[in-house]
């Protein structure tokens, strides 16, 4: 009796309780008489304090075995939240009884102790207990809980054997397992199974379609609650409603919150957060908050949705404050607070935040739950800290699909391809099925890789796996087929795909714009429209590239109507690239008029308005935006320093802008260096140039590209073919950009020789099938004198551009055959192809070199049959053939015809022709009009002194000469130029 007399201090001493276990210690009463005093003692207790001493009483009576106290026993210490004591006194049975089980295990599971569950159902199993209506419901709402699919399914094969798979409620509980577990098909089985399926089942697949984003499955049972001419409940609508904003039905999920409130639903714990959802999704943020005010006592679900909505609208400080004013209620976050925060994090490019949170989250009991770890994995990845995801990833006590999805997303996030795709093979490793998610993150990887090969097997594994019908892997494909340039398989798997949703179309422009078929793109957009999708922003940012000429402006215009019209003009993205479009239409105005009027300029915004202004060569307007640039505050990046390089007027101003490059960290990025090195060479500062290469990265083709490129303008061929022999030997692979510069190099070396051995090597490797590269050979072998095997890759060549005859056509025009260029020429234009001015620019000096007047006459009228108006090159090459055939007073009449002033060389050109020819009098006046165009030429002078002495008239001459040094005007002095193998000589000057 000792022992009792010991745990009375424990209790109140004035307690009812207390003196009735002294009576009780103090009598010798039977064992009824103790069961009776301890079932009195069981319901007066009121805590746990109470309900300890009790259970060391039991023990110490013996009466630990009672089934009518334990059961009494079992159900106090459930109402007092002391479930793992039930757990100790349950363990002592050897053998329990099937009701004894099932108290136990719904106790457990009305508490959330979801493992205890299991384990008491296998360790009742392994005792030879058996199960019933009752047992099972609570087993399998657990593995539901849990995620534990596979004993889920043995439940379920225990159910069948047992037969109790009629049961209603076991049938609802399974519906709700496959439902959360993710296997909707199943569940909607068994449901089909139930003759009568009530609400509570129904209501189990709404909520598992819901879950698992199967909107318009879960409309369809939505409707099947009406035609059973069933109420919804609460249950009904907590689910519908998110349905209804992810299918924008928003008018819809309006009136299912008018239901609600007819039917008092309102005060729902879990109706609420739904709603507030609902009207972040509809961008209704005024809606949103009244419902959060209006309810008095918030819950933490309710907390929660207003942090995520904050979170959704990218309002990361609002969210921030409302989770500290959530503390400040002293409301405890949950696991679902913090993975409703952290992508705030994401949103303020906050890393100090994050971690902030993560230690809030470890302080408040959740830093170690599964689906926070995973929320700050992705959130320290999205920040750029890929060592601390990496840490969390491999300290996660138990990963799912959701993590390594997560692990897989930040390493393709922060550029990272290799480890993505090593990360998607790890996962199989570790018996984790790819989902959806994976197959897009891996697909992104091998886009960015351009890895076909490895694109085409995971695009063989989504078809084995029957991922095809998910919209987002197709457009995945669709997106990596378009930039793996894989046009045939683009369009294939476009029209495979049962569904097309408007990023499928967008791929397919963007693919048709990048390479440059603009007639196909825009057929592509007709054909859209058609179809009755809507043009969304990105349908118009892809198709307007395509519009880049002047004659494509009315398009543009009308693409920018429709973005007007359809309220899209707001869009950053979008007026950025309407102001490239119009500077690349030649109107700058419009472009700068849309720049200037901008709510918000962005750095893409100034580096678009920079780009219009460089490519008019308004080097000054470059400068000057940028001064604008960073007096807004606005940090440049590397497209800024592009569009800077080239506008610097002198070395000085480009040292500046290098330096200010690494002030900002981005002079060792590879396109800044390669401009670096263009803009250095245009002040012959060579050794500077091999400086920045040094530093570069020597896998970088577009390094080595600008470094041959300098070489072939400081006319340094042999230098520029030695380094392509060098990235040769270090095994780096040339594009068409390096092979181009190496024709060019062959060109200004004159050698045939060479030209043969580069023609091999460029067959070899199959770069001859591109059109450029047989159009610049074409001109290589025409410039060394080969003109036969100029013809013969002019034969060979499939798909001709306009490029390809202007070049053929100049090739007969430099070795005089004039006819036969006009022969070619003819054919163009039976051909199909519309000539353009550069063509008739060729085909007048082809003329003009094989003195074919008659000829170049008709060719210069023909233009205005081809719509094409004659140029000041145009004007210049029918004067210079004129010239040549001795019809000065033509070409003398046509310069005083021209709308704009003659050019000086053209002049010059008119002028030398009278010396040729002794026209003195014609002579004077142009070499007036060169003196009145430029009085310091002193070529004008020299020419006109030659004109006279051929004449004979040497007292003129005299006179000239008189003229020069008096003005003190300098001769240009000629020079030397040896080329080829240094043995033919010729002079200039």
């Amino acid at each position: 009796m000792a022992f009792l007399y010991r745990l009375l201090p424990i209790l109140n001493p004035s307690s009812t309780l207390c003196r009735l276990i002294y009576r009780h210690n103090h009598s010798s009463a039977n064992s009824k008489t103790k069961t009776s005093h301890f079932l009195r003692l069981l319901k007066l207790c009121r805590s746990s304090q109470d309900l300890k001493p009790l259970y060391a009483l039991l023990i110490v009576h013996g009466l630990e075995r009672n089934e009518l106290l334990l059961r009494e026993f079992f159900g106090s210490c459930f109402h007092l939240g002391l479930p793992h004591l039930a757990l100790s006194a349950f363990k002592r049975i050897e053998k329990p009884r099937l009701g004894f089980q099932n108290l136990m295990i719904r106790g457990l599971c009305h508490c959330g102790l979801y493992d205890d569950v299991l384990r008491v159902y296998l360790h009742c199993r392994v005792a030879g207990c058996s199960s019933d209506h009752f047992t099972f419901p609570s087993v399998i709402k657990a593995c539901a809980a849990l995620g534990a699919s596979r004993t889920g399914q043995e439940v379920h094969c225990v159910v069948l054997r047992t037969g109790f798979e009629k049961n209603v409620v076991v049938q609802t509980a399974l519906v709700d397992f496959y439902a959360k577990c993710g296997c909707v098909r199943s569940a909607r089985d068994v449901l089909d199974k139930i003759p009568k399926p009530d609400l509570v089942s129904l209501n189990a697949l709404i909520s598992g379609y819901s879950l698992n984003g199967l909107d318009y499955e879960a409309v369809d049972v939505f409707r099947r609650v009406f035609v059973m001419d069933l109420k919804p409940n609460v249950s009904t609508l907590a689910s519908m409603i998110p349905v209804c904003a992810r299918l924008g039905w928003f008018e819809i999920g309006k009136s299912l919150h008018g239901f609600a409130v007819k039917c008092g639903y309102l005060g729902n714990d879990f109706l609420v957060p739904a709603l507030v959802s609902m009207y972040t999704g509809d961008m209704d943020y005024c809606s949103a908050r009244k419902l959060f005010d209006f309810v008095l006592q918030k819950n933490v679900a309710l907390w929660n949705a207003m942090v995520s909505a904050y979170t959704q609208m990218k309002m990361p400080t609002e969210a921030f404050v409302t989770f500290r004013t959530m503390l400040q209620k002293d409301v405890r976050p949950n696991s679902i607070t913090f993975v409703s925060i952290f992508p705030s994090c994401e949103n303020f490019d906050s890393k100090s935040g994050g971690e902030s949170l993560h230690a809030s989250a470890i302080r408040h009991g959740s830093g170690n739950q599964l689906p926070v770890l995973t929320a700050l994995l992705s959130m320290y990845a999205k920040v750029g800290d890929v060592d601390t995801a990496n840490y969390i990833f491999y300290l996660m006590p138990g990963r799912n699909r959701l993590s390594w999805n997560s692990l897989i997303s930040g390493y393709v996030y922060n550029a990272l391809w290799e480890l993505s795709l090593g990360a998607f093979i790890e996962m199989q490793s570790a018996r984790f099925d790819p989902d959806e998610i994976s197959i897009v993150s891996v697909i992104s990887a091998c886009s960015k890789l351009e890895a076909l090969l490895l694109g085409k097997s995971v695009h063989a594994f989504t078809l084995r796996n029957g991922f095809m019908s998910n919209l987002n892997v197709s457009n995945a494909l669709l997106a990596f087929y378009a930039r793996c340039d894989h046009i045939s398989s683009c369009f294939k798997l476009f029209h495979q795909m049962p569904i097309r949703s408007a990023i499928s179309w967008n791929s397919l422009i963007s693919c048709r714009v990048h390479n440059s078929e603009p007639e196909t793109a825009a057929m592509v957009l007709h054909q859209m429209q058609k179809e009755g999708l809507e043009l969304d922003p990105v349908t118009l940012i892809s198709i307007l590239p395509i519009f880049s000429a002047n004659k494509n402006m009315g398009q543009g215009m009308a693409i920018h109507c429709h973005a007007v019209k359809s309220g899209f003009a707001i869009d950053i993205s979008l007026v950025n690239a309407l102001i490239s479009m119009y500077c690349n239409c030649g109107d700058l105005g419009a472009g700068k008029f849309l720049f200037e009027n901008m709510p918000e300029k962005g750095v893409v915004s100034w580096n678009a308005m920079m780009t219009g202004f460089r490519s008019h060569n308004l080097h000054k307007d470059v400068l000057i935006l940028f001064s604008r640039m960073i007096t807004d505050g606005k940090r440049s990046n590397h497209i800024t320093l592009l569009n800077l390089l080239p506008a610097c007027y002198s070395q000085l101003q480009g040292r500046s802008m290098h330096a200010f490059a690494i002030r900002t960290g981005i002079a060792r990025e590879t396109p800044v260096l390669t401009s670096l090195i263009i803009m250095y060479a245009r002040f012959d500062n060579i050794e500077l140039c091999l400086l920045l290469f040094q530093m570069g990265k020597k896998e970088d083709i577009s390094l080595w590209n600008a470094l041959i490129s300098v070489h072939v303008q400081t006319k340094n061929p042999i230098k520029a073919i030695a380094l392509f022999s060098n990235l040769l030997q270090i095994g780096l692979k040339p594009d068409n950009f390096t092979v181009l510069s190496l024709i060019s190099a062959c060109l200004q070396l004159n050698s045939l020789k060479l030209a043969d051995s580069v023609m091999s090597y460029l067959i070899r490797k199959g770069f001859e099938i591109e059109v450029s590269i047989s159009n610049a050979l074409i001109d290589l072998y025409a410039r060394c004198g080969n003109i036969s095997t100029a013809r013969k890759l002019f034969d060979r060549l499939k798909g001709k551009d306009d490029v390809s005859w202007s070049v053929m056509i100049n090739g007969y025009g430099l070795n005089g055959d004039g006819k036969a260029a006009l022969d070619l020429f003819q054919q163009m234009v039976l051909s199909g192809i519309k000539p353009d001015g550069i063509v008739f620019s060729t085909l007048l000096s082809a003329c003009s070199h094989s003195s074919l007047a008659e000829e170049g006459r008709r060719v210069f009228k023909s233009m205005a049959e081809h719509g094409i108006s004659p140029g000041v090159e145009h004007y210049a090459c029918l004067v210079d053939l004129l010239a040549r055939t001795g019809n000065l007073r033509e070409a003398y009449d046509i310069i005083k015809g021209l709308p704009c002033k003659p050019s000086t060389s053209l002049l010059e050109s008119l002028l030398g022709a009278c010396s040729i020819y002794g026209n003195v009098e014609l002579g004077e006046k142009i070499s007036k009009m060169l003196f009145d165009l430029d009085p310091e030429n002193s070529s004008a002078y020299v020419m006109l002194h030659n004109v006279y002495a051929a004449a004979g008239r040497w007292t003129d001459a005299e006179k000239v000469r008189s003229e020069i040094e008096t003005r003190r005007l300098r001769k240009v002095p000629g020079f030397s130029l040896f080329v080829g193998d240094g043995f033919n000589h010729k002079e200039f000057g």
